[in-house]
């Protein structure tokens, strides 16, 4: 048995045989874990058990887990929880759409329990690594507050799910600096993580909708940078 903290683990999967190799692997390295059926029970244990991380199936009767992820992140208790999404579902709008609603990592079955276990670990890491960061920042008419993952313009709250909070939190951390996509990737995806470099101009781009053009500037054939305003 590992040393390891016993991290809350809620592994959600319609498959028991998957459940049980989930439960089997996580509890030998010593995690605490609980596990549900659909995405209805799963809401339901998220908010007694509070999980530090949710392995999370996309096609669930009941509730499918792209929606079951929407409403973990809509409860407050769940804001820093790790999500990561385990689906024989391989098609980019799958993974787009998990990415859109919060997800920290997107898994392909079938399960390799040794790779699972060292995207966990590493998650849990970068996890570690963001409490010493600085809780707030305030540029101009901007105030990104990392404890309660919300961002603020003027008077008005502006709601991001977390890869666009993460995007802007990190690039606002280092004003006038430039990062290139795999860069952004790297620090805001993880280096486990396998996900096209165009999703961070997807996310650069819906972040922007919501904050404005002014904040987060292109750098034309290199990357992106965070404008001191």
């Amino acid at each position: 048995m590992s040393n390891k903290p016993a991290f809350k683990v809620l592994a959600v999967d319609d498959e028991e045989s998957i459940l049980e190799l989930l439960k089997y692997n996580l509890e030998k390295q010593g995690y605490d874990v609980k596990t549900a059926t659909d995405g209805i029970a799963a809401l339901d244990v998220a908010r007694r058990f509070r999980p530090d991380l949710v392995l999370l199936d996309i096609m669930m009767p009941r509730v499918d887990g792209v929606e079951t992820c929407r409403q973990m992140r809509a409860m407050p208790e769940m804001q820093s929880t790790f999500i990561v999404f385990l689906t024989a579902r391989s098609e980019e709008y799958s993974e787009v759409a998990a990415f859109d609603v919060g997800a920290d990592d997107y898994i392909t079955k079938p399960i390799k329990p040794r790779a699972l276990l060292s995207r966990i670990s590493a998650l849990f890491r970068r996890g570690n690594k963001s409490k010493s960061q600085t809780p707030q920042i305030a540029i101009g008419d901007l105030t990104i507050d990392r404890n309660s993952y919300t961002v603020r313009l003027k008077d008005k709250e502006i709601d991001l799910p977390k890869k666009e909070f993460e995007l802007l939190y990190f690039l606002a951390q280092h004003p006038n600096q430039v990062f290139s996509r795999d860069e952004l990737l790297h620090h805001i995806w993880g280096a486990d993580v396998y996900v096209l470099a165009r999703t961070v101009d997807v996310h650069i781009r819906k972040v922007r909708e919501k904050i404005g053009d002014d904040y987060i500037a292109t750098v034309k054939g290199v990357g992106y940078k965070f404008n001191e305003i």
